[in-house]
């Protein structure tokens, strides 16, 4: 493998939580008068910060969100998870063959990513590697988040390769000078590529694509 270091995001790379964490935004913004298609705001909220998603809705909502409204999404994000999370197809046995150094580079805070992976009994696979924005205060589409990881890795940015499914995943990772691999599917592919992903759409085929 010519790449020294494998650097994935999390939701929608390692566990199918796009649908479930989006679902929870449109159930708030909905409680906030403001009426969002899933379909649609998975597409807008995609790899984006949970910040953005907030300010998203109160530009468009007549009344205040709550000073709590963090701790709310939280709860309820964490109550759908543990009976609707799941892996994404094929991570496990992808995981299970690699032999080089593995990380996570996250949106999503550390207890998420960790509370996440540890539903799936993913969490032993990274050795403790992992990565949020919330430890440096920059979110992708900054390409802060995937230099902090690489650093703390200990290998350039050229030396590593950046698993995404996200437009602002794939941004960042460009930006700070890495090539990337994009999870896509069939909506997200061209955009994918446009902003400079390889675009794959098999988990379990990845490092066999890393190899080539």
């Amino acid at each position: 493998m010519k790449f020294k270091c494998i650097i994935f995001d999390c939701d929608g790379v390692l566990v199918d939580s796009e649908a479930t964490s989006t679902s929870v935004i449109v159930d708030i913004a909905r409680d906030h008068g403001v009426d969002l298609d899933l379909e649609y705001a998975i597409n807008e909220f995609a790899g984006q910060s949970l910040a953005y998603c907030l300010e998203y809705i109160q530009e468009r909502s007549n009344v205040p969100l709550p000073n709590n409204i963090i701790s709310v999404f939280r709860e309820r994000t964490f109550k759908a998870f543990q009976s609707d999370l799941k892996p994404i197809s094929g991570i496990r046995d992808l995981l299970s063959r690699l032999t080089c150094p593995i990380c996570v580079a996250s949106n999503a805070p550390l207890n998420k990513i960790e509370f996440n992976l540890g539903l799936l009994n993913l969490l032993d696979y990274f050795k403790g590697n992992l990565f949020s924005a919330y430890q440096i205060n920059k979110w992708k589409p900054e390409p802060d988040l995937f230099l902090y990881a690489a650093d703390k890795m200990g290998y350039d940015p050229k030396d590593c390769v950046v698993i995404e499914d996200s437009l602002a995943g794939v941004t960042a990772a460009r930006a700070g000078g890495f090539e990337v691999y994009g999870y896509a599917s069939k909506h997200s592919a061209n955009k994918l590529k446009e902003a400079g992903a390889v675009v794959f759409y098999d988990m379990n085929l990845l490092d066999q694509l890393l190899e080539s």
